[in-house]
């Protein structure tokens, strides 16, 4: 299983805090079935708890999945920032998703190693 976040997602999460763990333990989670929403289009919906934060610290955060193997972080926003994202952004997100999911291995290294997208490092 491959996890990515999108350079804006990386910069967004770095600055609020949500380390490369608590996302691998959200793709854990949605495996198991633990999720918000499924938003369609290949985009997920999934609250994520920023730690020593409690409750009220929480994250939301949307996904790019295939169920297989590829994951990819798109977009998030902390729950006191706004209550959900606009029709006209899911529609945007979900054309973002289908080019991610689309991509080929090849695309995807070219693309970490141009920076627009950062792996997250497996557990080893």
């Amino acid at each position: 299983m491959s996890i990515y976040k999108t350079r804006y997602f990386a910069r967004w999460a770095r600055k609020t805090g949500l380390i490369d763990a608590l996302l691998k333990t959200a793709i854990r989670e949605i495996d198991s079935g633990l999720l918000d929403a499924d938003l369609g289009g290949g985009i997920l919906k999934k609250r994520i708890a920023l730690r020593g934060k409690g409750k009220r610290g929480s994250v939301r955060t949307l996904l790019a999945n295939n169920w297989y193997d590829r994951w990819f972080f798109i977009f998030g926003f902390e729950k006191n920032e706004r209550d959900n994202i606009s029709e006209l952004e899911l529609t945007v997100l979900k054309k973002l998703a289908k080019d991610l999911l689309g991509l080929s291995k090849d695309q995807i290294a070219a693309a970490v190693e141009e920076g627009s997208l950062v792996e997250v490092e497996n557990e080893k």
